[in-house]
């Protein structure tokens, strides 16, 4: 599928309640799992979408509207969602993030964005260069990656559990895709 931008922003929009339904109200057994060593629980997952939120996709594509590649991206530190993590409740950082998130795309829509617009670019610090449209794009993708980690997190606290079904259970085969974006 070529990029979409009506298509990003149906599927953005529905990432806040998609986390709520499938973390709100679950014991902290479920939402301290973890992969293993320096992986991420779900509650660090949600943290870091917040984080994403305010300093990574709006920030960089603003930067590409005013500044096209005269102004490279500022680095994104990839552990700042620590800082959202002190004092707040899961239900807090859901309540933000889907906030945030709303305000990002109420931004975004008024853009009013066309092929011109979207073929702008700018500087990654890493990549290079990169159109506004595949910085959208990647906004997309981005979500879909952590709500694939978040369902691989939970079922691997049920690998024993589930004995010989586990050869039919292709998320607990998931490989490759442990360490944190």
């Amino acid at each position: 599928m070529d990029f979409d931008l009506q298509h990003s922003i149906a599927l953005l929009a529905r990432t806040p309640a998609t986390l709520s339904a499938l973390l709100g109200g679950l014991s902290a057994p479920w939402l301290n799992a973890r992969e293993g060593e320096g992986t991420w629980t779900p509650v660090d997952v949600v943290a870091h979408l917040l984080y994403t939120e305010r300093s990574n996709w709006m920030p960089r594509a603003r930067v590409i509207r005013a500044c096209g590649e005269s102004q490279p991206f500022p680095p994104f530190q990839r552990f700042g969602h620590l800082d959202e993590l002190e004092e707040k409740s899961l239900g807090r950082l859901l309540d933000e993030f889907a906030q945030t998130r709303s305000a990002s795309l109420a931004e975004l829509r008024t853009w009013n964005l066309g092929l011109a617009d979207l073929a702008k670019t700018g500087r990654h610090p890493a990549l290079g260069a990169i159109t506004l449209a595949q910085l959208l794009a990647a906004w997309t993708v981005h979500d879909l990656t952590h709500l694939h980690q978040l369902t691989r997190v939970l079922a691997v606290e049920y690998t024993d559990a589930v004995g010989p079904f586990r050869k039919f259970l292709g998320v607990l085969h998931c490989t490759g895709h442990s360490a944190p974006t």
